[in-house]
């Protein structure tokens, strides 16, 4: 099995996400957009990983490759293959199928937060209400058409979401390892809103490692569900 990976800044990798493709045996190929990397020819791909990053969906004009990706999301997940959309990722899905993202409503969302999710493939054997991470400014602020809502959240209406049968994104970060809101915290764009709303990294740091045994334990099964999600059967028509 082939992972392609889409990143957009090099400190937001797969993480937890990677160490679980390693102990399966899946492999994995990222192309950093940022970068100038460009995308690969679908073939031979099994699951799209879409990661977060600091840039957002309407920022076509500081980041063209945007609108590359943002069509290679559409035909990919039009197409009924698997896919994994986490926070920036997951506004590109909404975006790609026709929805709108803006600025949230509330302010930035920074640290852990639980989340109730529900009876889905996707979260089998995660607790009801899991453990998660945020750190973003943008939210979905339009459903697509037939996509649906799978978690909510006071802040945040719209927090998972699914399209089809094998196409998911997550508002929320599963793949964090234990010092990642401190690479993050280097990046101006993140720092803002940390700043904005928290104040101080390590307030964040240690509500991190305090909750880290069971986000990572979510974080896991999540992925691993998803990896099952993709080896089964044939394509869903969408």
């Amino acid at each position: 099995m082939r992972v392609l990976v889409f990143q957009h800044v090099a400190s937001e990798h797969p993480g937890s996400f990677g160490e679980v493709m390693r102990a399966q045996g899946v492999s994995w190929e990222a192309v950093e957009l940022d970068a100038g990397e460009k995308i690969p020819a679908f073939d031979g791909y099994d699951a799209l990983l879409v990661m977060g990053g600091p840039m957002d969906v309407w920022e076509t004009d500081r980041h063209p490759w945007l609108v590359e990706e943002t069509e290679a999301i559409r035909d990919w997940v039009l197409a009924g293959k698997p896919y994994l959309g986490v926070c920036l990722g997951h506004q590109l899905l909404a975006t790609a199928l026709g929805g709108v993202v803006g600025k949230m409503v509330r302010g930035p969302e920074v640290g852990i937060t639980r989340i109730a999710v529900p009876a889905d493939p996707l979260f089998a054997g995660i607790s009801p209400v899991c453990t998660s991470f945020e750190w973003h400014h943008a939210e979905v602020q339009r459903v697509p058409d037939g996509v649906e809502v799978l978690a909510t959240g006071e802040h945040c209406p719209v927090q998972a979401i699914k399209y089809g049968g094998r196409a998911y994104g997550i508002q929320f970060h599963m793949e964090l390892m234990a010092h990642t809101a401190e690479a993050w915290a280097s990046m101006p764009e993140y720092r803002a809103a940390l700043e904005k709303v928290r104040g101080s990294l390590a307030e964040v740091q240690a509500e991190v490692m305090s909750n880290f045994g069971p986000l990572y334990g979510d974080a896991t099964q999540l992925f691993a569900n998803f990896l099952q999600i993709a080896k089964m059967g044939e394509k869903v028509a969408t």
